[in-house]
């Protein structure tokens, strides 16, 4: 009689929650792990999700599932369950897993209750459409050593004769930059800011500089391994709007996208936004690339491959390039083997330092990034490869 008393009263009330649980309204909160301004490639997302059902009759407990889908189309589903206080309101927290690099979005969001028996069921639907975008992951790169270097006549292939020479009109302040002489420090900026600032002379400029992003399918041999290129790019962009250098990017997959050499922070977040959603789709040679484009690359420009590939063809490439009046760099990507190839280390060190040699030897400069935390010391002279 007891059983048949509660269930007789759990469909009643059940009855009387079902046009709520129709007509219910959420709203949905993100934030970003670690509270960084945006969300990277590895970082996890944390989302709230807050919901309120009309009506008046107590409600148990309630299930939400969250769909989240990525460009690729790939879904996720996020379940979890909530008990509303006596206003019927309730908020689920979760956390995503670290996020890949790429474009996502929130599709339906689904709540549903039942009777204490789970005899009848009953749902209903939030419409809490929403975006994110995962940017690739980067490091802060302090100093690029050689680059600097270069444009003072210290490289063999210094670009500092085709640069204007500069006039005694001060045009404004950038980053101090060592070696920089006294006379040129610019002492009211570094008592405002706390930090090193120099004089910026009128007509002073630093040489148009072009990365190339390799996106070769077969050229890489798994997926960390271009994630590991596209990062080295993004932080190459990210130190380039830092330094206001004149940056441009060529990728070439199944589209062809060329951002010229532009000093604004707009373009740098243009080139940022592309790097999102790019992935290794190409099928084009380098050398095809470089030949179907070199119109377009200004003459004297700062060129940098950022590419796994390695021997004769790279050669090739980097050849080419001098040919065009451009002063190539290569950022040779490898990513740490695998346990089980580990105990090749030998070898793989012995056809590494191969590679590296042979860059050295004519005279073009070259950095192996196995890690992204490697590049800052890679970069700021660490290691040197002249």
């Amino acid at each position: 009689m007891l059983f048949i008393i509660i269930t007789l009263l759990s469909i009643y009330l059940l009855a009387g929650n079902w046009s709520g649980i129709r007509r219910a309204q959420g709203t949905r909160k993100l934030s970003i792990q670690g509270q960084d301004a945006q969300l990277e490639a590895g970082q996890s997302l944390q989302i709230g999700i807050g919901v309120q059902i009309p009506g008046f009759w107590p409600i148990p407990y309630m299930i939400i599932k969250d769909q989240f889908i990525r460009q690729s189309g790939e879904e996720t589903i996020f379940e979890g369950s909530l008990i509303p206080d006596w206003k019927r309101r309730g908020e689920l927290l979760y956390s995503t897993p670290p996020l890949r690099r790429g474009y996502y979005r929130f599709g339906d969001t689904e709540c549903l209750t039942e009777d204490i028996f789970g005899f009848f069921q009953h749902k209903g639907r939030l419409e809490l459409q929403q975006s994110v975008t995962v940017y690739p992951q980067t490091v802060a790169i302090r100093e690029w050593a050689q680059f600097h270097q270069m444009l003072k006549g210290m490289q063999h292939h210094s670009t500092t004769t085709r640069a204007h020479r500069e006039t005694t009109q001060i045009n404004g302040v950038r980053e101090y930059i060592y070696g920089d002489r006294l006379s040129r420090i610019h002492w009211n900026a570094t008592a405002k800011t706390g930090t090193w600032k120099s004089k910026e002379f009128e007509r002073e400029s630093l040489p148009k500089t072009i990365i190339l992003l390799d996106r070769t399918a077969r050229a890489y041999g798994d997926a960390a391994e271009f994630e590991l290129a596209v990062s080295v790019a993004a932080s190459l962009f990210r130190y380039g709007a830092g330094r206001d250098l004149a940056l441009g990017l060529l990728s070439i997959g199944k589209e062809s996208t060329y951002f010229e050499p532009k000093q604004s922070q707009n373009h740098h977040k243009h080139i940022l936004k592309h790097l999102v959603g790019v992935e290794a789709d190409g099928f084009h040679s380098l050398q095809q690339i470089l030949k179907e484009h070199s119109r377009e690359l200004p003459a004297g420009c700062f060129f940098v491959l950022i590419s796994p590939q390695k021997g004769s063809v790279m050669m090739q490439v980097l050849t080419q390039l001098e040919h065009l009046q451009m002063n190539p760099c290569h950022m040779w990507i490898h990513a740490e083997p695998s346990h089980a190839f580990k105990l090749q280390g030998a070898v793989q060190d012995s056809a590494k330092d191969d590679w590296v040699k042979a860059i050295r030897s004519q005279g073009y400069m070259g950095y192996e990034v196995s890690q992204l935390t490697d590049l800052p010391n890679l970069l700021g002279g660490a290691k040197r490869y002249a």
